[in-house]
């Protein structure tokens, strides 16, 4: 059974608190992932977002290590 994660369509790139959700992993953890270069991002000043074709590429990622 694979999940689908629904995240705003019109959305380019996600917050963390976003991806936290899509996630359901801890702010921290998203953080881990960033740092890891698991999860790519960027900051755009003091904001840092995701891109959403890189979170839905770390989903498929994981849930094809799963397999």
């Amino acid at each position: 059974m694979s999940a689908t994660v629904q995240l705003p369509s019109d959305h380019q790139a996600v917050t963390v608190a976003e991806a936290m959700v899509a996630l359901r992993i801890s702010r921290p953890k998203v953080y881990d992932l960033i740092r890891s270069g698991a999860l790519p991002s960027f900051t755009i000043g003091r904001a840092r977002r995701i891109p959403a074709d890189s979170l839905h590429r770390f989903i498929r990622n994981q849930i094809e290590e799963a397999a």
